[in-house]
C-alpha cells in the first residue's frame, strides 16, 4: 500500500479492526518512509452472479426481478419489504458461499420457492403458480397437496 503523502510502498498496521458495517476491515497504517499515518479499508472482492435462463441466454443476476415477483406473490399478505429483501439476501448468500457463478433460471427459482415456503404458505402459491405456470385448477390442488403434506 503507497503512502499517500510520500508515495512510498511500505506502510505497518498499527490498528485493525471491522468497519462499522461489518462490511469491510478497516486498517490504520503507517508509512515507514514518512510516519504519515491513513487509513485504508479491505473488502471481500464479489464476483458477479450470472443467471442462465431456459432458452441460454445469460443476464446479471437481479435482486429487483425476484423482489418484484415477491412483492407480486405477497400483496395483501402481512409481510414487510424487510423480511424479503432478507429472503433475498439469503438466497443469494446461499449461492455465493457454494461458489456458485452461473445460476440455472429453474434452480433459482426453486431456491427463492423453498425460501418462501418457510415465510408464508399463501405467498408460497402465489408464487408457485406464476414460476411453475400452474395450467388449471388441478395443478394447485396438487401443490397445496404438497404444502399440506410437508413435501
Amino acid at each position: 500500500m503507497r503512502c499517500p503523502r510520500c508515495g512510498w510502498p511500505e506502510s505497518k498496521v498499527v490498528d485493525s479492526r471491522p468497519s462499522e458495517s461489518n462490511e469491510a476491515i478497516r486498517r490504520r497504517r503507517q508509512c515507514m518512509q514518512c510516519g504519515a499515518r491513513f487509513t485504508t479499508y479491505e473488502r471481500r472482492e464479489e464476483l458477479p452472479l450470472v443467471v442462465v435462463k431456459r432458452d441460454g441466454r445469460r443476464e446479471p443476476f437481479d435482486r429487483q426481478k425476484i423482489m418484484h415477483g415477491l412483492v407480486a406473490a405477497t400483496v395483501k399478505r402481512d409481510l414487510d419489504v424487510a423480511q424479503l429483501d432478507r429472503l433475498i439476501d439469503d438466497v443469494e448468500q446461499k449461492l455465493r458461499d457454494g461458489g456458485v457463478l452461473e445460476v440455472p433460471s429453474k434452480q433459482l427459482g426453486e431456491m427463492v420457492l423453498l425460501a418462501l415456503k418457510d415465510v408464508d404458505g399463501v405467498a408460497y402459491v402465489r408464487f408457485a403458480s406464476v414460476y411453475r405456470d400452474f395450467k388449471d385448477v388441478d395443478e394447485f390442488r396438487e401443490e397445496l397437496g404438497r404444502l399440506e403434506n410437508g413435501q
